[in-house]
């Protein structure tokens, strides 16, 4: 049913995508951080990327699309504290700006999760240009922040279909796993799927291993299988099994205003300077 939609939106959309493709030329940068599986560590590394950004000066808005709403309860705000949030943006019942609260860490905004963005793949479904909802709300922002990171539904759904619509990249979390490798196999396959027909420039920003245990057999065997096919993607930089970073999310923050010594937070550190470097290095392509 969802292949549908990206069938059958093509022509509809077509028409705008040269206008918002020309508008986005000079603007901060969206990256979508997905995986169609879930438990893999990508609330963990939107929380973690975004506080380390804005340690560095960076301005980051982070999009918390996923009902469950990890990320937002990760960054410190209460959900029901918040009268616009992301469902209201992809209804159209508020202005996007109107949405962006401020965090308690240096750099970092958020638009926060609802748990009726659950009931927005039902509105959304007879709405026009239903897979272009999100990139046309954050353009009105776009030019505010350095990075705009999305936290995504692990599924494939209308909302996540939105995002990678909406963003530049992709960045693809993936745990150590044997079930990790189909997600990423999915995953790969949706993205081909909305270059072909909405967003042609959208590529995969990298590849970031999480939750590695190296004393496992399957957690070599496992990176060793996704560079076969992906070496140019997979950062250098991986992101360890790490109590601190289990616990910091119940206390509502990132890894570097809980516990600044673990191997959670200087890993998390190394790898936004190597997201930084590689940008960089893209720039001068």
């Amino acid at each position: 049913m969802l292949y549908l939609y990206l069938i059958g939106d093509i022509v509809m959309t077509s028409a705008i995508l040269p206008e918002i493709h020309e508008r986005g030329t000079h603007m901060g940068k969206i990256i979508a951080v997905s995986n169609q599986k879930g438990g893999v560590g990508k609330s963990t590394t939107v929380v973690n990327l975004a506080a380390a950004l804005g340690g560095k000066g960076k301005k980051v808005l982070v999009v918390d699309i996923d009902a469950q709403g990890n990320t937002t309860t990760g960054l410190g705000v209460r959900k029901r504290s918040i009268v616009n949030t992301v469902y209201e943006v992809l209804i159209g019942a508020c202005r996007t700006a109107d949405a962006i609260v401020p965090t308690a860490f240096k750099g970092v905004s958020l638009i926060s999760s609802a748990q009726k963005l659950a009931g927005a793949e039902i509105e959304l479904a007879s709405v026009d240009n239903r897979l272009m909802r999100l990139k046309m709300q954050l353009l009105a922002v776009k030019d505010m922040f350095d990075f705009i990171l999305i936290d995504t539904p692990p599924s494939l759904s209308l909302i996540t279909l939105n995002a990678l619509v909406a963003c530049d990249s992709v960045m693809i979390p993936i745990q150590c796993e044997f079930y990790s490798l189909e997600g990423l196999v999915q995953l790969t396959d949706t993205i081909k799927r909305i270059k072909d027909g909405y967003n042609p420039n959208m590529y995969i920003e990298g590849i970031l291993f999480t939750m590695y245990v190296g004393r496992y057999n399957l957690t070599a065997q496992v990176v060793n299988e996704v560079n076969k096919y992906f070496a140019k993607e997979v950062y250098k930089t991986v992101i360890p099994r790490n109590v601190a970073l289990s616990e910091a999310p119940s206390h509502g923050k990132p890894i570097m205003y809980y516990d600044r010594s673990s191997r959670g937070c200087e890993a998390y550190e190394t790898f936004c300077s190597e997201f930084l470097s590689r940008i960089r290095q893209r720039n001068k392509k």
